[in-house]
This record gives structure tokens, sequence and C-alpha cells, in this order.
């Protein structure tokens, strides 16, 4: 148990929250913040020792786990006399090892059991959802946890299995009081988004399905000026009817991210993944045909077990195709307990790497050519930061997940600016503010020129 003093009243306790992965993770770890704070905590202050730590931890790749060990190892050190409850993927992975590190005074295994550990700690009242994201632009929502799936190469499903979606109000509920709260862009998040919903019509006859598209709509009719953007989406699950839902959402980004990991159709088997190469193309033509010019990222696993020079030339190809404007590559971890780990011919890190830089050039090049597609287009931007190379000019994201720049003040901090593109950096697309039908506060595109 936790001593007396972390929850009884009095002087407000302290605590401190990490957040390693995805942007799940991000938003359970909110919502762990939120109960503690109706429970007298407050986040404790650069070099204050906390009362109490919470780690959120990744296991999705190799380095995952030992940031997660790392980083309980600095808290312990950091927070002398303080206790860790570590939670997240790497925690449910290796509950034996999590609990050898200083510190630890409890491990979450399975985060469906949250509120009756915090429970136990008098942490009675859980939120059902957030109410903000401070410090953030952006708000993460998550709306479904779980996945059925067995990629080869893939720990997740063993860490996180079955599906769980959330009801559909409670997700309105959340949103309106994100909205409210501020944050002009929502970003629906999920372990495997496109399988919202999917539980509650699977094998139960009759009952009409409540999918990813339904939900976008039911959201769509939030009123204000705000948008809202997916995570990661499998291509396999953008059928017709998704497309033709999220097509006619107003509020909705114009930027998918369909996870290719490799873009050979023989890489693909070996990964058990649900496409080919053709139907991923195939798909993206869709999104194509469907949306205004959308924005394309994508995750590509580099130097999966077997993958010759070949292959990954296939995938360097179907990313060229695709016109993806971001790539995330990701060199291939092997995962104890996965199909892949057992698979023959892995590849040596050397050429992984070279496979890598050489991947990494080819999405640079592909982000200029993406970025001279918008100049001349309006766009609307959510104001995030100011370059601190670039004094007098702002950045932030578009609704095509495009990172843009122009001229502007502190004033345009977490607000949706309307501007027109004109130049291209290797950062940044260049734009002027719109005012009214206007341009205004011409710049020299020079200014951007790296």
């Amino acid at each position: 148990m936790l001593p007396a003093h972390h929850v009884s009243a009095g002087p407000a306790k302290t605590c401190r929250l990490v957040t390693l992965g995805c942007r799940v993770n991000q938003y359970e770890t909110q919502l762990v913040k939120e109960a503690l704070e109706r429970h007298g905590y407050r986040e404790a202050a650069d070099h204050e020792p906390a009362d109490l730590c919470v780690v959120n931890t990744c296991t999705v790749t190799s380095n995952g786990d030992s940031r997660s060990r790392q980083v309980i190892r600095q808290l312990a050190r950091q927070n002398p006399g303080t206790r860790t409850l570590v939670m997240g993927c790497y925690a449910t992975s290796a509950p034996d090892a999590v609990r050898a590190l200083p510190g630890v005074f409890e491990v979450v295994t399975d985060k469906r059991e949250l509120p009756d550990v915090l429970a136990r700690h008098g942490i009675y009242d859980m939120p059902a959802g957030v109410s903000q994201f401070p410090g953030r632009k952006r708000a993460y929502v998550k709306v479904q946890d779980g996945c059925i799936l067995k990629c080869s190469y893939c720990i997740i499903p063993q860490v996180r299995p079955g599906l769980r979606s959330r009801p559909p109000a409670d997700i309105e509920d959340e949103v309106r009081r994100l909205v409210d709260h501020g944050h002009q862009e929502i970003v629906l998040t999920g372990i495997h988004l496109g399988h919202f919903g999917v539980e509650s019509t699977r094998g139960k006859s009759g009952l009409p399905p409540f999918r990813l598209g339904h939900l976008l709509q039911r959201l769509d009719r939030i009123p204000g000026r705000w948008r809202m953007r997916l995570s990661s989406l499998e291509s396999a699950e953008m059928t017709d009817d998704f497309l033709e839902r999220a097509a006619g959402c107003e509020k909705l980004c114009p930027h998918f991210h369909p996870a290719l990991q490799s873009g050979s159709t023989s890489v693909l088997r070996r990964m058990r993944r649900r496409y080919s190469a053709e139907r991923f193309l195939q798909t993206v033509e869709q999104l194509r045909d469907r949306f205004d010019h959308p924005g394309l990222s994508t995750d590509v696993i580099v130097g999966f077990p077997g993958e010759t020079d070949a292959e990954f030339e296939e995938t360097v190809a179907v990313c060229r195709q695709a016109g993806f404007h971001k790539i995330h590559a990701f060199p291939y971890s092997r995962r104890p307990g996965t199909p892949a780990s057992e698979l023959p011919h892995q590849v040596p890190a050397r050429v992984i790497q070279e496979r890598m830089t050489f991947l990494e050039t080819v999405a640079e090049s592909l982000t200029a050519e993406y970025h001279q597609t918008l100049i001349g287009r309006t766009l609307e931007v959510l104001v995030e930061s100011g370059p601190a190379h670039r004094p007098g000019l702002v950045s932030g994201t578009d609704r095509r997940y495009v990172t843009v720049e122009f001229a502007g003040t502190p004033a345009d901090m977490n607000t949706l600016v309307d501007v027109i593109g004109i130049g291209t950096s290797r950062h940044a697309l260049a734009a002027q503010r719109r005012t009214l039908g206007h341009v205004t506060q011409p710049v020299q595109i020079g200014v951007f020129d790296d």
C-alpha cells in the first residue's frame, strides 16, 4: 500500500508521469493523471521530488523495452523514496523483470484492471474519459483497444488481446469536452483503429453495424471550428462503405496513414499481412479519388527476415508510386515469441542501416515533391510553435499533416489560420497568411531557403 500521506487530505501530493510509445499510451496516461488530480495530486515541478511516479511503457521494439527500464531506474534515482507504478505493454509482457526494478511497487499487467489497482491505493474516482491535454495543441481520443491479427513480427496482440470499442456516446461526450476546452484538433486513435465496433456485431445477427465510418459521421455533427484526424488505419479496412462515409465528413482531415510495412508482396506474405502490394496501391488510388489531394504517410519495416535487395527495391518503388509525403522507417526488431523471430536469414544490421539511409533519402525527395503540389493552395494550419532559428515566423500542421511556416506572432499559437502555400524548404512548406480572400503579410520566399 501507499504510505498514509499519499491518500490522506492535506498538502498537495506530487506525481510524475512518463509515457513511452504510442498515442494510445499518451491518452491512457492523461486518464491516470486526471484521476490523480481528483485526489489532490499535482505534477511535480522540475527538480522537485515526486511522491508517486507513473510510467506507461512500450514493447513494440526491443528499444522500447530497454528505454522503459532506463526510465524507471532514472526516476528511482531522481526521486528518492518515491514509489513507481508501471503500466503499459512492457509491463504486460515482462512483469517479473519490471517488479525487480528499483522503486516499483505496482505492476499493471492488464489495463482493464487499472481502476481496481488505483482503488486499492485510495484512487477511487476514475474518469470515463479525459477533459484536456495540457500543453498540447491537439488531443488524442482512444476509441478502441486490442488487436486480433496475427502479423508475424508483432508482439502487440499478445499484450493487448481481444477487441474492445468504447460506446459512441462516451466518445462524443469526450470530444465535445475537449473542443470546449480549446483543442482544435482531435486525433482518433486505437490499437487497431479500423476494428472499431467490430465486436459489437461479430456473431450477433440482426444488430446494425456501427463502425468507424459511422463514428466519424456522428462526431462530424459537433459544432465549432475544429477538425479530426485518424491515426494509423489498415488499408484493408478502407472499404467502399468507410470511404463513402468518411468523404462526406467536413471536419475530417484529408490525411491517412495506411501502414505499408513492405512493398514486396512476398515479404507481406511472410509478415502475414492481409493485402498485396498491388491491392495496397489500389486503395491509395481510391483515397485520391474520394478526397481532395489527400496527404498520405506510412510505416515501413526495413530488413524483415529474408528481405532481399530485390524485395527492398520493390518497397522503394511502391513508396514512390504511392507518393507518400511522410515515411516512418523502422529497422526490423526481433521480438521473442513472435513467428518472425524464428525465421531464417535474419538480415545483418549493416545491411539494414544502409537500406534505412537510402529510404530516408527517398522519403525526403517525396516530401519535397508533395510540398510543390501545395503551392498556390489554401491551407488550414494549426499553429504549434515558433521556429527558434527563424524569428518572426510560426510553424504548424495543415489538414494534410504537412509542416507549414509563415509570418506570425505568439498570439497565433493554438489557433487555426488560413494560409496559401508559396514555396518549399527541406523541412516545411512556406506560406503566406490569407485574410478575407486576400493574401497578407508578404514575405520573401528566399527566407525559407536552406
